[in-house]
């Protein structure tokens, strides 16, 4: 059985959620009766803890308005998680924003300086033992602030005006009707609609060097899938080729190879084949590709991309046929 020092602790913590909790909810997750929770209150106003007691049918108790909470307080497991998000965000460039890799490296120091010794070397032992697969990315990291101001927008539906710097270098103000913020291998995006033009845009937050609130609001498409407008704006990019194919088999079995963040599938007249449109910097990737596909495929176009495939099958020929 928990102590009650701890059992005060979690209350005053449980009340810190904010809103009106019933003494049946504080003593089914207190795992105690009803008379036990008025003690434990007690002692919470005992140490200047203004807790109010609500009357009437859904009455209960509620922390008083206004009240400063104390200092944060973390179980074991809290502070461990905390740590090891930390170091894992890092990582994988969750917590790679101007300002915020150093706050992260900052925030974790502190908490490991008030762990206990039995804690912290616990928390070593972790650290010290634990590998990562691969390198962490080197990408682009967006301004705090600029995270910050599309993050509120994007939750209150708010336009901002944002000056944005194209991958050419072309420097520009935009309006902007924030839709969602999405984090795709490492780098941030937010996609929306441009008021003006009245096109959907998707916009990376490391190339965006201000983002002010606008006045008004905006009502965002229902059913918004921000990810998903994410891989399909980069699927529609322009780059150096465009490739068009088809290919006989379902929308599953191509997705396992070609993501939504690399071609656009649509379903054809002719039965079981599917129409896929591929824009690209580079063809040499995919020859290898639509070999693992291992799918019956038509190029029409670009002719360069059938030699590329002719190519690479005579060389896996003449591979399988030499003879150690």
């Amino acid at each position: 059985m928990a102590r009650p020092t701890a059992q005060v602790l979690t209350l005053l913590e449980l009340l810190q959620s904010g809103g009106i909790l019933t003494m049946a909810e504080l003593a089914d997750r207190l795992g105690v009766d009803p008379r036990t929770v008025r003690r434990y209150v007690n002692h919470l106003i005992d140490l200047d803890v203004p807790v109010e007691s609500v009357r009437g049918r859904y009455g209960g108790y509620r922390l008083a308005a206004g009240y400063r909470l104390p200092p944060l307080m973390l179980s074991d497991d809290e502070a461990l998680a905390v740590l090891l998000g930390l170091v894992a965000g890092r990582r994988a460039g969750l917590a790679t924003t101007a300002g915020m890799g150093t706050a992260s490296e900052t925030a974790a120091a502190k908490i490991r300086r008030v762990l206990p010794k039995r804690i912290a070397d616990r928390l070593h032992a972790v650290l010290e033992s634990l590998a990562f697969t691969a390198e962490p990315d080197e990408v682009p990291t967006p301004q705090a602030g600029v995270l910050l101001t599309v993050a509120d927008a994007v939750h209150h539906h708010r336009p901002i005006s944002v000056q944005y710097i194209s991958g050419g270098g072309r420097r520009s103000v935009r309006t902007l009707h924030p839709f969602g913020l999405v984090n795709h291998s490492g780098r941030w995006y937010v996609t929306g609609a441009d008021p003006q033009i009245g096109e959907d845009r998707t916009l990376r937050l490391d190339r965006i060097t201000d983002a002010r609130t606008l006045p008004g609001s905006f009502e965002p498409p229902a059913e918004l899938d921000p990810g998903e407008r994410v891989l399909t704006s980069m699927a529609q990019a322009q780059y150096r080729h465009q490739v068009t194919l088809r290919i006989q088999g379902t929308r599953t079995q191509i997705r396992e190879r070609l993501p939504a963040s690399v071609a656009e599938v649509r379903e054809r007249e002719e039965p079981g084949w599917q129409s896929v449109e591929i824009r690209a910097e580079r063809l040499d990737w995919l020859p290898g590709v639509l070999a693992a596909l291992d799918l019956p495929f038509v190029i029409e176009r670009p002719d360069e991309l059938r030699d590329r495939v002719i190519a690479l099958a005579d060389r896996l020929a003449a591979s399988a046929r030499h003879l150690p």
